[in-house]
């Protein structure tokens, strides 16, 4: 079988990561796989014979994000990026082309998407996010206009953002077109509970099914020894906390709750470490250890097995790839409730209060800390995460609908 994925990244960040993991495991399987993807630093070149390619210059998507908050319209840009997916798409006749994540300004989703549809090119699109069934935005949050229709976008300065003008309504009208009469579309979420929301929308009639996102359970997310680590980083405190997510100091990671809960967990022998950190010098709290991002897989999972607990601040999660990390290296979860990760995270693994209750949150960190018994053991939670989301399930589970798309 003859298969293009299309991404933002390739290799990196989550997306990324999947993508380079979803193309291994059905290339083992004998497919013909090839990545398309809009940015990083990589070449900038079209050629089948490449299986990797970079369909996007960091001058037009430059040029695209400038366009989007001068004008308020995303993904209408990337005209030279367009013609080369559309070529790409035309030099390799996939049998299935599968989207992911492509509102990162590196292609005309409209454009791309009616080529598809015009073309009648089996098509299986992975939602990680709510982007396109809402007017504009990656997360609505509390705002639930999705459900009828988009207007005055309360999180029009927020990504992908707006400088002046609100076009949420357009947007979401073009959306809804561009997804009638798309008969070989198919759907998935990573989450139950994203699936719901896409049900909910104007998206209701269409197929939707969940696949779960997966990780190398076999040589990076396992239970490390991180006494070498933990001496390293000069902690001495009985308990450890660990909190992992780009951009951790953000309103959608959080960072500020992790902070409030180690000022009112400061005279606990508590050390809560936090990775994501963009300046971690600015963070000066004697209970605190920041850190910038980890890129190197291998050393995170060593940071998340140093943790008896993961603390998750997240406003919302359309799945967490980091709790599924968490519990893989061993270390249940404990945080905010924010949407997919108490489906991730089942009471066993881990519990979540209400968001934003700081005092709430604390107490349920001291209750577990105090009480380790009440949740899984190391050795089950990574039995359970393995078993639910190795990366071999996942591609197994895009192979099946493959199959099912393609016989239809």
């Amino acid at each position: 079988m003859k298969i293009l994925l299309v991404d933002i990244v390739y290799g990196h960040s989550s997306t990324g990561k999947l993508m380079m993991d979803i193309k291994t495991g059905l290339e083992n399987k004998g497919h013909n796989v090839i990545v398309a993807y809009g940015r990083d630093d990589s070449n900038e070149t079209v050629n089948v014979q490449n299986s990797i390619i970079k369909v996007a210059n960091k001058t037009e998507v430059f040029i695209h994000a400038a366009m989007t908050r001068l004008t308020g319209l995303t993904g209408f840009f990337s005209p030279l990026a367009t013609i080369k997916l559309q070529k790409l798409i035309d030099q390799f006749k996939p049998d299935i082309v599968h989207l992911h994540e492509i509102h990162g300004y590196f292609v005309n989703i409209y454009a791309i998407t009616n080529y598809l549809k015009e073309k009648k090119i089996p098509t299986l699109w992975t939602f990680h996010s709510e982007f396109m069934y809402t007017g504009n935005c990656g997360h609505s949050y509390d705002c639930e206009q999705w459900l009828t229709e988009c207007v005055k976008c309360p999180q029009l300065h927020a990504y992908p953002q707006s400088w002046f003008f609100d076009f949420t309504n357009l947007m979401f009208h073009k959306k809804k077109v561009l997804f009638e009469n798309f008969d070989l579309l198919r759907i998935t979420t990573v989450s139950e509970w994203l699936k719901k929301r896409v049900k909910n929308s104007f998206l209701s009639e269409k197929r939707v099914d969940v696949v779960y996102n997966g990780i190398d359970t076999d040589n990076i997310f396992y239970p490390r020894d991180s006494a070498k680590l933990k001496d390293k980083l000069g902690i001495k405190s009985k308990f450890i906390i660990i909190s992992v997510g780009p951009d951790l100091m953000s309103e959608a990671k959080g960072g500020k709750w992790i902070l409030e809960v180690a000022k009112k967990l400061s005279n606990m022998d508590i050390t809560f470490v936090m990775i994501g950190v963009d300046n971690p010098e600015e963070i000066v709290r004697e209970n605190v250890v920041a850190l910038p991002k980890i890129s190197d897989q291998d050393e995170l999972a060593h940071y998340y097995s140093l943790g008896n607990l993961f603390l998750l601040t997240s406003h919302k999660e359309t799945f967490s790839l980091v709790c599924v990390e968490s519990l893989a290296c061993g270390t249940p979860v404990v945080g905010f409730e924010a949407g997919a990760p108490s489906e991730i995270v089942p009471k066993e693994y881990g519990d979540f209060v209400t968001y934003g209750d700081v005092d709430l949150l604390s107490s349920t960190l001291i209750h577990y800390l105090n009480n380790p018994s009440l949740l899984s053991s190391s050795q089950e939670c990574y039995a359970y995460a393995n078993s639910n989301f190795g990366k071999n399930i996942m591609v197994q589970n895009y192979e099946n609908i493959y199959f099912e798309m393609i016989a239809q």
